[in-house]
């Protein structure tokens, strides 16, 4: 049987573009439906989302609150990584971000790049 397949999405917008930070996160949630290894990996202005209490504040059209939609990708198994380095970068500690994401470094993202068998930005 072949391994899984790793889709890896990259999320550069922040909480100043909120629909943007829509796709990856439904995306990625579909892919774990289908039984496909996701993986959102937050950069720059991506980190924002995923600092405590910004989620719960975002919501576009008729999509539930981000925050809804965020807990179900982490439920259904998705891997939330934050650029530790943007963490620096942006002032934010590992304690400032919601339950479920994890602080890593930026060689993570090359690894995650060079196994992955797509890769979306955003």
């Amino acid at each position: 049987m072949a391994d899984k397949q790793r889709i890896l999405y990259v999320q550069t917008s922040g909480i100043d573009t909120p629909m943007r930070l829509y796709s990856p996160i439904v995306l990625a949630t579909v892919a774990a439906s289908m039984n496909v290894d996701a993986t959102v990996y937050f950069l720059g202005k991506g980190i924002t989302v995923l600092k405590k209490g910004e989620a719960e504040r975002i919501q576009a059209g008729e999509f539930p609150p981000l925050s809804d939609m965020m807990k179900r990708a982490l439920d259904a198994g998705v891997k939330f990584l934050v650029c530790d380095q943007s963490s620096q970068l942006m002032g934010l500690s590992r304690g400032d971000y919601v339950d479920g994401a994890e602080v890593v470094g930026a060689a993570t993202l090359n690894d995650l790049a060079l196994d992955a068998d797509a890769i979306l930005s955003f």
